[in-house]
């Protein structure tokens, strides 16, 4: 295991920055807030990082005890990589972050990996307000669900979601990428109909009020 390198400085910013402040750690941290993944899932959905510094960087976050590694029971009997409560706090500074960063996403450039996955901060945002429950998402390029007031649970998950949806939301990625910009409201979105809503739940009825 690499030394642990450190700004020195006795300041909380840089110390918090000496354990996350290395090139893909926090997003690392953005996928494994969908739950335990193992090590080959990760790889998938971090286009551009090598084996070696993913190992490296999942060792170092289990040292700063930012995740765990654990084996699933049989049949897997497979390694998974899962989030501390500590680790899990970091959801509020990569939600400050993306917010952020929002306004860089202006133009997708050609060189640009996408997994539908990724806008489901985003969309946890816009979500906020409107009640708490599971929201499935269709986009261009696939599904996901999240979880809106999750407490202990993943924030958001690949697919569909195993249990009945208390809202569906269908739209296209330059809408999703508007509602993270702050460009376009959820409920804007809605009246307009770039957000198509179906589902019965309290969360679905919230969002379709006039």
């Amino acid at each position: 295991m690499s030394p642990r390198r450190s700004y020195d400085q006795y300041c909380s910013a840089a110390r918090a920055l000496d354990a996350v402040g290395d090139r893909w750690t926090l997003l690392i941290v953005r996928e494994l807030l969908a739950g335990p993944r193992r090590y080959t899932d990760l790889h998938a959905d971090l286009p551009g990082v090598s084996t070696d510094v993913l190992a490296s960087r999942l060792k170092d976050m289990e040292r700063d005890g930012l995740t765990t590694r654990r084996r699933m029971p049989p049949p897997g009997a497979v390694y998974v990589y899962e989030l501390t409560g500590r680790g899990r706090q970091l959801l509020s500074v990569l939600q400050a972050l993306g917010e952020w960063g929002a306004p860089l996403l202006a133009e997708r450039r050609p060189t640009d990996a996408v997994r539908a996955h990724w806008f489901a901060l985003p969309l946890l945002r816009a979500l906020e307000g409107f009640g708490e429950g599971v929201v499935q998402v269709r986009l261009d390029e696939g599904e996901f669900h999240v979880h809106v007031g999750a407490g202990d649970a993943p924030v958001y998950g690949e697919g569909p979601s195993p249990e009945v949806p208390d809202a569906r939301l269908s739209l296209d990625t330059e809408t999703c990428a508007l509602l993270g910009r702050g460009d376009l409201t959820l409920l804007d979105a809605v009246r307009t109909h770039r957000v198509a809503v179906s589902g019965e739940g309290p969360l679905a009825k919230a969002l379709r009020e006039p």
